[in-house]
């Protein structure tokens, strides 16, 4: 399990961004395909939009692998 620490100035992170920032991806573009692919879950849940609002108490969860925003 990966925690991260929300900016306490933001109110979120948008997903392909949190992606890139947790080091499970790359890049940008292989962040979008992940999600383009269907690997991306948010709280249980695929995701398909890139640039959804990852707000604090969400889990993302891509392979095996589970990212907590705090």
């Amino acid at each position: 399990m990966i925690n991260f620490k929300l900016n306490s100035e933001l109110d979120y992170i948008e997903l392909i961004k949190l992606l890139k920032v947790t080091n499970m991806c790359m890049s940008g573009g292989e962040a979008k395909q992940l999600v383009d692919d269907g690997i991306v879950k948010l709280n249980g849940q695929i995701e398909s939009r890139k640039r959804a609002k990852i707000r604090k108490g969400d889990k993302v969860e891509i392979f095996d692998k589970t990212i907590v925003v705090e």
